[in-house]
């Protein structure tokens, strides 16, 4: 995208999490985000009664460079069109209405996810695991389903991967990880005790672990050294496996791989061309001995 967005969506999610001087300042911006674009750090201080030294521990909270980002984020977000709210279904409501907001709910997901990603922090993830002798995977739920997505699409690329469910599966795994494996912790509340503690585990083991979450502080993204970000939307009350929260993970791991595969690209060709032709083998073998 030509401009950065998302500055108004991490203030919204942030807010209720925010100590009280850094609260002020983001319920200003949110309800005076024109106004704000054109503040300095101690003019928003005056407007929202703190200080601008508050202004900046609230860009640091963020997890922003600074004043300067937030800003440009919230310029970004004043030139989109107006998005609509996630809809939940009602009660036997027609299946052309289903479609049409599931559909409409994918692409506001999807968006909110491309301008949540930090393009520092999926470069930072890309080096690692390009690096990495093992990536190992590892979410609970309908994260797995992300986990195991993972794990399929790297080891297509020749990039040995691991994905668990079971906790003591993942320890035992992540126990005997190497100092430059990688462990991805996925999370969508990011309040996952048992993700958490696996890169806690991972931490002490020396290797390389990066969280995928919904923006915000959390448990899990603590433990990580790369912080990767998703769509903090909020799922309908109706929540079908997890939907939104599945989708935008599924997508932050489509953008992942597509950028380490592109980094490889002749290395990554040649091994997606021979697990193709492996997997016809197999379907070819297969639909021999059912003639027989």
């Amino acid at each position: 995208m030509s401009y950065a967005t998302g500055g108004l969506v991490m203030l919204s999610e942030m807010l209720p999490k925010l100590p009280p001087s850094e609260r002020k300042i983001a319920s200003y911006m949110l309800e005076n985000p024109r106004e704000s674009i054109s503040l300095t750090a101690s003019e928003l201080g005056k407007r929202s009664s703190t200080s601008s030294a508050a202004v900046i521990r609230l860009c640091k909270s963020l997890d922003l460079k600074g004043l300067q980002e937030l800003k440009l984020r919230i310029a970004g977000d004043l030139q989109k069109e107006p998005s609509n709210e996630i809809r939940d279904i009602e009660p036997n409501e027609s299946k052309y209405s289903i479609i049409e907001k599931m559909t409409a709910n994918s692409i506001q997901t999807l968006k909110e996810t491309a301008e949540l990603l930090s393009a520092d922090e999926l470069s930072k993830a890309i080096k690692v695991i390009e690096k990495a002798p093992t990536v190992h995977f590892f979410g609970v739920g309908a994260s797995y389903i992300s986990a195991e997505d993972a794990q399929q699409k790297f080891l297509r690329i020749n990039k040995n991967a691991t994905a668990f469910n079971d906790v003591h599966m993942a320890a035992t795994s992540v126990a005997n990880a190497k100092k430059h494996d990688v462990v991805v912790g996925i999370s969508f509340s990011g309040n996952t005790y048992e993700v958490a503690k696996i890169l806690e585990l991972a931490n002490k083991q020396g290797a390389t672990t990066i969280s995928l979450t919904k923006y915000g502080s959390s448990i899990v993204s603590e433990q990580a050294d790369i912080r990767l970000y998703i769509s903090a939307t909020k799922e309908p009350t109706f929540r079908s496996g997890a939907t939104s929260s599945r989708i935008a993970q599924l997508h932050a791991i489509d953008i992942l791989f597509m950028c380490v595969a592109s980094q490889q690209y002749e290395q990554a060709i040649t091994s997606i061309d021979e697990t193709r032709e492996a997997i016809h083998f197999i379907q070819k073998s297969q639909s021999s001995r059912s003639r027989k």
